[in-house]
Parts: structure tokens; sequence; C-alpha cells
């Protein structure tokens, strides 16, 4: 199954905490393989900077999809205000199981 997980991160400190972090969310991702299928940053319109994440995950079922997103380092960083998780099912593009 595929899951969006979309994050939002928190006010203020939230921005420092994702850019110290970073390099240990990406390998995070890169580890997890084949189970990501599409992952970046959700953007600020107003100067471009990130705000939050948006991954494209394949997991068996909504726990484990919830169990990989509390596992990457950014949750652990504290970065996130709101983390949720969705099934998802594609209906146009290249996500095909």
């Amino acid at each position: 199954m595929l899951f969006a997980v979309i994050c939002k991160d928190k006010p203020g400190e939230g921005l420092a905490r994702r850019m110290a972090t970073r390099p240990a969310h990406l390998a995070y991702l890169q580890d997890l393989g084949e189970k990501v299928k599409c992952a970046g940053g959700l953007l600020s319109p107003d100067n471009g900077e990130p705000r939050g994440s948006l991954l494209i995950i394949e997991a068996d079922s909504l726990d484990a999809a919830k169990a990989l997103a509390a596992a990457d380092p950014y949750a652990g960083a504290d970065v996130f205000d709101s983390v949720e998780v969705i099934q998802w099912r594609p209906a146009l593009g290249p996500f095909q199981l």
C-alpha cells in the first residue's frame, strides 16, 4: 500500500532544526530504499524556504507507515508541528506497484 506522509514544520526554530538534521534525514530516506517512492520539501510561498515535507512511501499497513514516519530523524529532532499519514492511491503518473 502507498501512503502520503504530510509533515508541517514548527514555526520559528523548526527551520534551524531541519537544516541541522537534514543529512541524517536524507540518509534515513536513502536507507529505506524502494519504500520511498517520492520525497521533497514543502516550501513557503513567501521566500521559498522549507516549511514541511511530503513523502509517498510504501508500507504493509497504516501502522507500519506511521512507524517509518516516526523513525525519521526530523521527527526525533522535533522539527515537525504535525505529521499526517494517509493511505494514498495514485490515479495518474509513475507510481505503480
